[in-house]
């Protein structure tokens, strides 16, 4: 018996080994090309749920092949994949030199060849670990391409770390005690990718460059997002508790001191009850909800309301919902489980009731991202069958996709903000946004947001000094959507008299740009560019640092005794502009100016050519420069954007010397006519002649009756 016994347990340790039951299986992964220069690799048995079947993508293939074909990067066939223990692990070569961007929103760094990330959702912790607000598993490399990992799934990423016996090109070993380059980070060659499950797809993006890499990437989950032109003014989000009059005077406050407004955001207080939510109006604070917006949309402001998608037992639909919501709660509201048709019906009943059919404009979706304890654990459960893994990192994209998709259905756009989002929401109509406040990281995010096709605002809540807020206010106005967040102090653009002026100036300034603002947002749509973009992903540009020693204190990590900077810190605006922020506390700062003529936005004097400049810093201006041949069309400083038929003259500025051509868009600003051709573009054309400089314009699409009633030319280099 004690034989038999033994040989039991043997037996047992033995099958419930990985490595007995289920062997490693390692291939080579065969791709198919789906679309020009866009392949698919599956690995495995993947997951029916993943970001971009949560988004139904639909890939512009027209604008695809227009990008040309190219062949499969080379490199990416040394690539392999296994499946072990219900894992998938995939690897693929890195080159010495070779660099690599995206893995997700990251708010300290740019480069991430050296990290290891964990792609989570998360609300930003401080650190550049892979959890945050939008962990899209998508990274572009100056080689060339860029490869998407197709997973609902948390996954670790080891971008450059990990060092393989059988590596290629593997690093030589270094002997500490006698040389002083001892590296405590040997070189790797390859990027490693650990996903928990029992497949995956994976996509890879070819580009003649990084951009064009970003380009494909857009343009197959569906071309970037094309914003009402009212979202691209300027938005107020008024306190918490603030009534209908209340809202109604701060409107009456800006319209009267002269500052632009566009769309207000209503915080938790505009419903019955919140958190959790009744998504219904409060009959003492609004009392006619119907009547108040009108009202503003006569003044041509739209309304944002704030939610989160959780629910109150006050809610009229909370006992009919109740059986499609999951085993947890949030703020001890119901969990909605939007994989059930039920769910996502019950929701847009009431929704399209209380809000979209008296005319609100969009949504500001909250608290969809974490941390951990304020969302549903790990093992929760939810009707459908949906584990809270996945649900958890799709959960802020399928909100997106919902209420998108009921805005729609009216021909409406919306903009909105959203705290969570994935792979595939390019045309989704939602910025992201968070609780972190601090600048400097604000503007890296706005920079890693370029490389991943999601949107990020730099908001501006409150400062401790006038310089402060006025370098926030600047910094916001050359952001996807504009935005004062008043919730909880009720900060207003005067709040600080000695800036007063300037906060204007550039609030006026985002508005005269608008038409240029609103072409780059339709070339994001047409051509896949993203409307902000990253140094790296700008032609011409080049930088090249050394090694800065830092100085450690006993508790650091005895081998980080140097880092490498990085331009993390500027940005270009479309094709012309390039935009340096400037922080409180800044006498100067220095501005890296791509190969090219460079000339200043103000006053159109020459500044550079590829070289690094310092631009002192002054309260009157946040430091704008513009390429040579730049064409940066502008409109009077309206304090509210023009609506469909009403008509404004434009100033088209020319910077530099060289003969040029840019495009004007143009179309009704609220509806999705433009998809059948219902819009304007208009070729805008500069030639030198003999050093004279003349403007000229000719019609490429006339499917929409321009709001631009006249063009003069100024040329603003002399």
């Amino acid at each position: 018996m004690r034989h038999i016994i033994v040989n039991f347990l043997l037996i047992f340790l033995f099958s419930s080994s990985g490595f007995s039951q289920h062997p490693p299986s390692s291939a080579r992964i065969e791709w198919k090309e789906i679309a020009p220069g866009v392949w698919k690799g599956i690995v495995g048995t993947p997951d029916q749920i993943t970001p971009l079947s949560i988004a139904e993508i639909k890939p512009r293939v027209e604008a695809l092949t227009s990008l040309g074909n190219l062949p499969f990067p080379a490199q990416l066939n040394e690539g392999a994949a296994e499946v072990y223990d219900h894992s998938t692990n995939l690897r693929f070569p890195l080159r010495r030199g070779e660099e690599i961007y995206g893995l997700g929103l990251q708010f300290k760094s740019v480069k991430q060849r050296g990290t290891i990330k964990q792609l989570r959702v998360d609300h930003y912790g401080g650190a550049d670990n892979g959890r945050t607000h939008a962990p899209i598993p998508f990274y572009v490399t100056d080689n060339g391409y860029g490869v998407l990992i197709n997973t609902a799934r948390y996954l670790t990423v080891y971008a450059g770390t990990g060092v393989r016996k059988d590596s290629n090109d593997p690093p030589p070993e270094m002997n500490r005690n006698t040389q002083p380059d001892w590296n405590p980070q040997p070189y790797s060659d390859a990027v490693e990718i650990a996903i928990p499950g029992p497949g995956v797809e994976v996509y890879v993006f070819a580009g003649k460059n990084a951009m064009e890499v970003v380009q494909r990437y857009n343009l197959y989950c569906g071309g970037g997002t094309l914003p009402p032109k009212w979202g691209l003014g300027f938005t107020h989000r008024t306190p918490t508790l603030y009534s209908d009059q209340e809202v109604m005077n701060e409107v009456e406050q800006f319209q009267t001191n002269g500052y632009p407004l566009n769309f207000v955001g209503l915080e938790p207080g505009w419903q019955s009850h919140a958190y959790p939510n009744t998504f219904v109006w409060d009959s003492t604070r609004f009392p006619h909800p119907d009547q108040f917006v009108s009202e503003l949309l006569k003044r041509h402001i739209r309304i944002n309301l704030w939610i989160n998608p959780y629910i109150s037992k006050y809610s009229p639909i909370y006992k009919e919902i109740t059986p499609y919501t999951g085993s947890h709660t949030v703020w001890v509201g119901e969990v909605p489980d939007f994989f059930t048709p039920q769910a996502r019906q019950l929701y847009k009943q009431l929704f399209t009731a209380q809000h979209l059919d008296i005319g609100v404009s969009g949504f500001k979706v909250d608290e969809v991202d974490g941390y951990d304890s304020w969302l549903w654990p790990d093992v929760a459960k939810f009707p459908s069958g949906t584990s809270a893994e996945q649900m958890r990192q799709v959960y802020g994209l399928q909100f997106q996709k919902m209420t998108y998709d009921w805005f729609r259905e009216k021909n409406e756009r919306t903009y909105g903000l959203v705290r969570a989002s994935n792979a595939g929401a390019s045309p989704l109509p939602f910025v992201l946004y968070n609780d972190y406040y601090n600048h400097r990281d604000f503007i890296t995010a706005l920079c890693n947001s370029s490389f991943i096709g999601v949107l990020w605002t730099p908001e501006a809540r409150s400062s401790k000094t006038a310089e402060e807020w006025l370098r926030r206010m600047q910094a916001v106005c050359f952001s996807p959507m504009a935005m004062l967040n008043a919730w909880a102090d009720g900060t207003k653009p005067w709040s600080f008299p000695e800036v007063e002026k300037q906060v204007k100036d550039v609030m006026l300034l985002r508005m005269q740009i608008l038409p240029y603002l609103y072409t780059t947002f339709a070339q994001y749509y047409l051509d896949g560019k993203p409307p902000i973009r990253a140094m790296p992903l700008v032609e011409g540009f080049s930088y090249t640092a050394k090694a800065e020693k830092t100085q450690l204190h006993s508790s650091d990590n005895p081998y980080a005794t140097a880092v490498v900077p990085e331009v993390k810190d500027q940005f270009m605006l479309g094709d012309y502009l390039l935009v340096a922020p400037l922080f409180a506390g800044d006498t100067a700062r220095k501005v890296v100016l791509p190969q090219g003529r460079w000339y200043d936005f103000y006053t159109g004097d020459y500044v550079g050519d590829g070289e690094i400049i310092e631009v002192p810093a002054s309260l009157d201006h946040i430091p704008l420069f513009v390429r040579d041949g730049g064409i940066i069309p502008m409109m009077p400083p309206l304090l509210y954007v023009p609506e469909n038929g009403e008509k404004v003259a434009l100033t088209l500025r020319h910077y530099g010397e060289a003969g040029s051509s840019a495009y004007l868009y143009d179309d009704d600003g609220t509806s999705f006519n433009y998809e059948n051709g219902d819009y304007s573009l208009v070729k805008l054309t500069v030639t030198n002649e003999a050093g004279k400089l003349k403007g000229s314009y000719s019609t490429v699409n006339a499917g929409y009756e321009s709001g631009y009633r006249y063009f003069s030319w100024e040329f603003m280099t002399k």
